[in-house]
């Protein structure tokens, strides 16, 4: 399989996670922690039969980043899951694709980078398409709905995916794949001890059906989908990268329209199209505004 198709068929599993979220029939927390449990698993069977080596030497200088990181990973994962059970799959995805507005906005105080008027304009047109999301319940076919409440859960999710994005431009000397896999391990550390005490490790929701879609979201969401994404980029040029990835949140509310009824409102699709556009040309302007200076 060429680079090209494994990062597709990353995104489009990505993708289909709202689907199987939707039909796990335990808390946020529980399917988080088991999700990073089984991903984590899939992952160092992985790496041993790849012979992915890990660096420990590495890991150790990056620790405290790793901690941190793995940890809002974690936590990153439980809001985006709430934010499925409250609204559409398409409210959620939409608002947790402000992640990369999150990044634009923070860039310049955590990573010194200049905010350029392509950068601001983008933010800009980004609030306007989340003002017209909250602004405009989708309509759904069966099921209730809390959608305010469900897309402020995903834009939590985002801003700790954004946190991550930020906090992994300062970890050095690790790949990706490593990077990834022991913050995984840390996730699930992390939140072995709060599902605990918040409900229990009873998992007494865990019938077949949950099992099955559980192992599925483990083992092919996470494991084999986070695999596919990192043994493509060494293939794949930047730009191509930036447009592919727009492949998950388009094919996140297809999925949903078509298996779940699930659909937004027109208003709501000019939002998710200010959003995801504004984080797509500005980095196409500014891609072509360095090229210029060099």
């Amino acid at each position: 399989m060429k680079g090209q198709a494994k990062f597709i068929t990353a995104m489009l599993i990505f993708g289909s996670i709202g689907i199987f979220v939707k039909n796990i029939n335990l808390s946020s927390s529980e399917i988080a922690l088991l999700r990073g449990t089984i991903g984590s698993i899939f992952l160092v069977i992985a790496s041993l039969f790849f012979k992915q080596r890990l660096s420990f030497h590495a890991i150790k200088d990056n620790v405290v980043l790793l901690i941190f990181s793995g940890s809002a990973i974690g936590f990153n994962w439980i809001f985006l899951f709430e934010a499925f059970r409250f609204t559409t799959i398409g409210n959620a995805t939409v608002s947790y694709y402000f992640a990369p507005v999150f990044v634009m906005a923070l860039a310049p105080i955590v990573l010194k980078e200049k905010l350029t008027p392509v950068k601001i304009g983008s933010i800009i047109v980004a609030m306007i398409g989340l003002f017209l999301i909250v602004n405009n319940g989708g309509s759904t076919t069966g099921g209730s709905y809390n959608h305010p409440v469900g897309i402020f859960y995903g834009l939590l999710a985002a801003g700790l995916y954004a946190s991550v994005v930020l906090m992994n431009k300062f970890i050095k000397n690790l790949s990706g794949f490593e990077t990834t896999l022991i913050q995984l391990l840390v996730a699930s550390i992390v939140l072995l001890p709060y599902v605990y005490i918040k409900e229990g490790l009873d998992f007494s929701g865990l019938d077949r059906h949950s099992v099955v879609f559980i192992l599925i979201l483990g083992m092919i969401h996470t494991g084999l989908a986070y695999f596919l994404y990192f043994v493509s980029l060494k293939d794949l040029k930047g730009q191509t990268i930036a447009v592919l990835s727009y492949i998950d949140p388009i094919s996140a509310v297809v999925m949903a329209a078509i298996l779940l009824g699930e659909n937004m409102s027109p208003i709501q699709i000019v939002g998710g199209f200010l959003i995801l556009g504004s984080t797509f040309f500005s980095e196409k302007l500014e891609t072509i505004r360095l090229q210029r200076e060099i």
